[in-house]
């Protein structure tokens, strides 16, 4: 399933590399000004459409969709984390796309320490945010695979869902792989669709 999504990075990292120095240039207060911060509020999705498979990779922090990002001990957190699985385990309700292209999901796969997952430390970052601020940041990361026997019909990509269901999410950061080429955007409540 990752396929795709693995060569997503590479794929757009002259795209990532300037839009990390952008970033480093109006964030230069946040002590980590990159791409791969764990910021709140802002979220990252990679799509890929190769053919009639479209794959969507979401990583969010915990804060934006689930409102925490402690361990769920309460019977309230752990409620708040059922709940969000739930409605994140029905990607298409969350992704707009038309029906014409006639998409179903094929597979899908959701990882957080949130949901019983151990925790990942793919560049130290998890661990200097422990240090610095006394707690670990959690992200939630879903995949989706989408079977669409129309694939011409996907014009667009309508994230209005997604903002409605996590509306502590303010801004989406897109890199898109598509017939059409590639490119990367910004998504907001506002500006919510996405072309490809």
């Amino acid at each position: 399933m990752r396929r795709l999504l693995l060569a997503l990075p590479f794929a757009l990292l002259p795209l990532a590399v300037a839009h990390a120095h952008d970033e480093h240039d109006h964030d230069h207060d946040h002590a980590h000004g990159t791409l791969g911060a764990h910021e709140h509020g802002v979220a990252k999705l990679n799509v890929v459409l190769d053919g009639n498979t479209l794959e969507l990779e979401l990583d969010s922090p915990a804060m934006n969709l689930v409102g925490f990002e402690h361990s769920a001990s309460s019977d309230a957190d752990k409620a708040k984390v059922a709940a969000v699985r739930q409605q994140l385990e029905q990607p298409l309700k969350l992704f707009g796309l038309p029906a014409a292209a006639g998409c179903t999901e094929e597979a899908q796969e959701l990882e957080s320490p949130l949901f019983g997952d151990a925790a990942k430390d793919d560049d130290g970052d998890d661990h200097e945010h422990e240090h610095e601020h006394g707690h670990q940041h959690s992200d939630i990361e879903a995949h989706y695979q989408l079977k669409c026997s129309a694939p011409e019909k996907i014009a667009e990509l309508d994230l209005a869902p997604l903002f409605k269901a996590f509306p502590a999410t303010q801004k989406i950061n897109v890199q898109l792989i598509g017939p059409n080429g590639q490119k990367g955007l910004e998504t907001s409540p506002a500006n919510a669709v996405v072309r490809f």
